[in-house]
């Protein structure tokens, strides 16, 4: 399936509704793109299913979208959107997450057509419910490990981006900042007594986060070498350079820490970055005791619900909460 995808595949229309998602509702291109992957696959799905292509083939992957405008959308029913969920489970193998993202996708178009535009009376996705997400607990680094994914940098003596990398793991485990979040910190982001630094989350909105001892030690070591004489000839902005000079990407980043992941053993755990995140979140409320409001600040999220995962009860706190029953010493007499 191709991962490339340009807003010209779309007609007029589509064009239309992404423009409004760009300038008006100020999505990032990268939630765009995403929107505009999901209904590609629904226009796929709706003119395979009338036109007999089969699901699987590359013929498939070849229709032309640009051909489902305003007629075509006017006639999806609320049954159509349940036989494309059915597909994209049956099917494609989604899960809850990636269903209800398609979902989010087709309600957001409709909402745009029939509220915000009146191109139509109808919304087809009104009654839908959003697939019920399966209850899983956030897949994280113990303190231990954490401490061993630090160490496997400062031991990798020989790469001559050590101090840069260890300054990276350590905001991410500190502060439980996004991937996207840290590669687009500027130097003109950083205060200047290294007491907070801003970041720009998703929907473009700004947030301060707060640096800890740990992260203003690091970032005061990186900064040495970031603002010395070897990078003056250096005009991007950028706080996080790459080997060639430049902004850091996404990609760089990942596999700078799967290279530690590695070192530190821990590879096999299928730990990725933003289960850094989600660490430095877990660590923070079970043993910082913050309060999960005050959490949802530092994560940068729209709902409480979402940080609410955070305050799963660990297995050593019902460990813990066995042992101090004040029967739990209590023993049959024989």
């Amino acid at each position: 399936m191709s991962t490339v995808i340009s807003v010209q595949e779309f007609s007029s229309l589509i064009q239309e509704y992404a423009a409004y998602k760009s300038s008006i509702q100020g999505c990032s291109k990268k939630t765009v793109e995403e929107y505009l992957f999901d209904l590609r696959t629904f226009f796929r799905f709706l003119l395979a299913r009338e036109r007999g292509i089969d699901f699987h083939s590359e013929e498939f992957l070849n229709i032309d979208v640009s051909v489902v405008g305003l007629e075509q959308l006017g006639k999806i029913r609320t049954e159509d959107l349940y036989d494309f969920l059915y597909y994209a489970n049956s099917e494609r193998g989604n899960q809850w997450s990636s269903r209800s993202r398609k979902l989010s996708a087709i309600r957001s178009l409709y909402k745009y057509l029939v509220n915000k535009r009146h191109y139509l009376e109808y919304n087809p996705t009104v009654d839908i419910d959003s697939p019920k997400p399966r209850k899983t607990l956030p897949k994280v680094l113990t303190l231990e490990e954490a401490l061993r994914l630090l160490e496997a940098v400062e031991n990798d003596k020989e790469s001559p981006y050590r101090i840069r990398d260890y300054a990276i793991i350590t905001l991410f485990l500190n502060c439980g900042m996004r991937l996207s979040e840290l590669v687009g910190i500027n130097l003109s982001d950083i205060d200047s007594n290294l007491l907070s630094l801003r970041v720009t989350g998703k929907g473009s909105k700004e947030r301060i986060i707060y640096l800890n001892e740990a992260c203003q030690t690091v970032l005061r070591e990186y900064l040495s070498v970031r603002k010395s004489s070897k990078y003056t000839h250096v005009h991007d902005n950028a706080l996080f350079l790459s080997r060639l000079e430049q902004r850091m990407s996404v990609k760089t980043v990942q596999l700078m820490v799967y290279k530690y992941l590695q070192l530190a053993g821990l590879e096999s755990k299928h730990y990725s970055v933003h289960k850094l995140r989600h660490t430095a979140a877990t660590l923070m409320y079970q043993s910082g005791n913050v309060d999960v409001r005050v959490l949802k600040e530092i994560l940068g999220h729209e709902q409480l619900n979402t940080t609410q995962i955070y305050t799963h009860i660990s297995n050593q706190d019902m460990e813990r909460a066995m042992t101090q029953n004040p029967l739990a010493g209590q023993k049959r007499k024989k």
